[in-house]
């Protein structure tokens, strides 16, 4: 039977994982039987943790909202993922960097000496790549906003101001006013975007969460749409991809190249490559134009083959035509 600090924090942390409890299920899971779980339920209620009790044919507990902080206990695994979180928070693009920084502060002070020894240890630093503009953050009021009216299921009106638009306080004119039913919040590429559909334009829209000047109140509710694929990862890679399917590149086509797999392989990220004989192999990989998937594939500086579509060969001849003028140009 593990040590009572030990189970104390194994039953705090089954507590957290789900709303109900049934004080069996909760003896099996922490193999000790259903009277050690009443007295450890008490430990937890002496120490400051609203754990009620509730009745029925399962009789069980649940962890309760509190009204104040109690001391919090964490396991190693937990405090290491709850380190890196907030360590990294500076690039989700939610502008919570000096936030997360202050919580992480706040709960080191609660942490058990060994375990603050561990997160102290924990370096991270978050490198954004080299010549790339910073992102825009998004606020975290508005991303708040937004959650909540996606988890109310109500209708949302807002200001959008595209990337190219003057801000109004600028000269420009005030963004339209956008009415949408909020659908999901979710983060690509350090960016916050929300999923919904366009009232106005009936077909569903992405929308950059720092573009979005929420306007209250919020309107009716309205029942709940499923996207298109019924995979909400799916779709918005594929509308990120330029293409309405899931997963598809609006350009896919297929090469040998004269280059090992693995070779070839690990640059790249979003194709399939097989081995296709001593020293070759073949490539499935898309693009958003056939010029722009050309030109990605003769980056490996090796002889290729198309295998198709026809769009494809004709890139590559486009593209000879043009590095051959641009070859032959006196200096």
């Amino acid at each position: 039977m593990p040590k009572t600090s030990a189970r104390l924090l194994a039953l705090l942390s089954l507590l957290q994982a789900r709303r109900d409890w049934p004080g069996a299920l909760l003896a099996e899971r922490l193999e000790v039987s259903p009277r050690t779980v009443r007295r450890d339920v008490d430990r937890l209620r002496e120490l400051g943790y609203p754990v009620v009790a509730f009745k029925g044919p399962e009789g069980g507990y649940r962890l309760d909202a509190g009204a104040s902080l109690p001391p919090l206990l964490f396991d190693d695994d937990q405090a290491v993922a709850l380190t890196v979180a907030l360590r990294t928070a500076a690039a989700t693009g939610a502008g919570i960097g000096e936030s997360a920084a202050r919580a992480l502060t706040t709960v080191r002070q609660v942490m058990p000496a060994r375990l603050r020894h561990r997160v102290d240890a924990l370096r991270i630093t978050a490198v954004e790549r080299t010549g790339v503009p910073p992102r825009p953050q998004a606020d975290p009021r508005v991303l708040l906003a937004l959650s909540s009216a996606v988890h109310a299921g109500e209708v949302l009106r807002f200001g959008y101001s595209p990337a190219y638009a003057p801000a109004a306080g600028d000269g420009g004119d005030a963004p339209p006013v956008r009415r949408v039913e909020p659908q999901r919040l979710v983060t690509w590429g350090g960016r916050w975007y929300l999923v919904a559909w366009d009232l106005d334009r009936e077909d569903w829209r992405i929308f950059r969460a720092d573009r979005i000047e929420p306007r209250t109140p919020t309107g009716p509710r309205f029942p709940p749409r499923e996207v298109p694929g019924g995979d909400v990862a799916a779709f918005v890679a594929a509308r990120f991809q330029g293409s309405e399917g899931p997963g598809a590149w609006p350009c896919r086509g297929e090469v040998i190249l004269d280059a090992p797999a693995g070779e070839v392989a690990v640059h790249v990220r979003d194709g399939i490559v097989e081995e296709d004989g001593p020293g070759r192999c073949r490539v499935v990989l898309g693009a958003w134009s056939w010029a722009g998937l050309a030109a990605d594939l003769g980056r490996f500086d090796v002889d290729i083959e198309v295998v198709g579509p026809a769009e494809l060969r004709d890139a590559f001849a486009r593209l000879a035509r043009r590095y051959a003028a641009a070859a032959s140009e006196a200096p």
